[in-house]
């Protein structure tokens, strides 16, 4: 019944091409690996070349894959050649529920970070081993259910983080920036609609793009908004909203520039280990 309900949303969402907003499709490929620890893809970074990404799984892995592309910049392939399980800052592999990875921001100075979900936290790591280096605790007073963490984590130019709450139960959403090893809030984003946050990144003018996602009984609709960030003021443009199963759950963003200036989008859906799910590389151009 979920498959056909799919077919079903991809079907009605083709009824609307052509209806998103400033965004080109560039590219829609589905990324098959064997491994069994492959699959739960929930954040994303790409190198500034387009060329290598490295990626974040919900069951504690961290990834780096190269990527392959034609003559035109076209997606055309991805290979993992980097892959280690996250540990504590021990050394020890961390299991359930210590494993719920759910963003990833990589600093202008190569510090990955990563914030958990249910075991609420974000952990600086080691790339090359998966150890936890430092551990920041969440804000005081954050509200962060069990599955409704920091789902949407994000570093802008000047090494500050920032994070938002997948969290529905207010009708403002806060936008948390950690700097100089305290918390404050931002912004407040407005709870519009049903969407929730689940990935975030900043382009290199400073414009937090923002991945949003709901799920209907036709399947996952996906929504991206940027956002200028003013003082405690922000303004946002809707760049995609899709109708239902347009695409699968994607949750992991990553906004980079490519070699002829055009500012691009990468979005990877998380299968949740489910045969009826794909892993799918979604990535747009920006056309204003």
């Amino acid at each position: 019944m979920l498959q056909i309900l799919f077919a079903l949303g991809f079907a009605s969402a083709a009824l609307a091409a052509g209806a998103n907003g400033p965004v080109v499709h560039h590219t829609q490929l589905d990324w098959d690996n064997d491994a069994p620890w492959f699959g739960g893809l929930s954040g994303a970074e790409m190198r500034a070349d387009g060329k290598q990404m490295t990626v974040i799984s919900d069951r504690g892995r961290i990834m780096v894959a190269d990527l392959t592309r034609d003559a035109l910049g076209t997606l055309t392939g991805l290979e993992v050649i980097h892959s280690v399980a996250l540990r504590d800052e021990n050394g020890t592999v961390m299991d359930r529920p210590h494993t719920d990875a759910e963003g990833l921001a990589i600093a202008p100075d190569g510090s990955i970070f990563i914030s958990y979900e249910g075991q609420h936290r974000i952990a600086r790591t080691n790339l090359a081993d998966g150890t936890t280096q430092q551990i920041i605790a969440p804000p005081q007073g954050a509200s962060l259910r069990e599955n409704a963490g920091f789902e949407a984590l994000a570093v802008d130019a000047e090494g500050s983080l920032y994070a938002l709450p997948e969290d529905t139960r207010s009708n403002q959403i806060p936008l948390y920036k950690y700097k100089n090893d305290a918390w404050s809030i931002a912004a407040y984003l407005e709870k519009d609609s049903p969407f929730v946050p689940v990935g975030a990144d900043f382009d290199d003018e400073g414009r937090l793009y923002l991945l949003e996602r709901t799920v209907t009984p036709l399947g996952f609709r996906t929504r991206l908004r940027r956002i200028e960030l003013a003082g405690d003021q922000t303004s946002a443009v809707t760049l995609l909203q899709t109708l239902p199963a347009r695409y699968d759950n994607l949750e992991a963003l990553t906004v980079w520039r490519d070699g002829v200036g055009r500012t691009r989008v990468t979005m990877i859906s998380d299968d949740n280990f489910l045969s009826v799910q794909q892993t799918q590389v979604i990535e747009l151009t920006i056309t204003q």
